[in-house]
């Protein structure tokens, strides 16, 4: 089996990549998104109260 990030086999320990740093890359694409079923698009989230979205966008949170 080779690892899905960089091609080399992959190494029982960190299955299926070949070594922690792939197996972060790919932890990485998944936490940011890069990973998606294709579909088609959604519109805002309905279920949050009314206001809260609009409060959201215009109080942004800071970091």
């Amino acid at each position: 089996m080779t690892c899905p990030i960089c091609q080399k086999d992959s190494d029982p320990q960190y299955r299926p990549f070949c070594s922690r740093r792939c197996a972060d890359i790919d932890l990485g694409r998944w936490l940011k998104g890069g990973y998606v079923i294709p579909g088609p698009a959604q519109e805002e989230d309905d279920t949050a109260p009314d206001g809260l979205l609009q409060a959201a966008r215009e109080n942004p949170p800071r970091h």
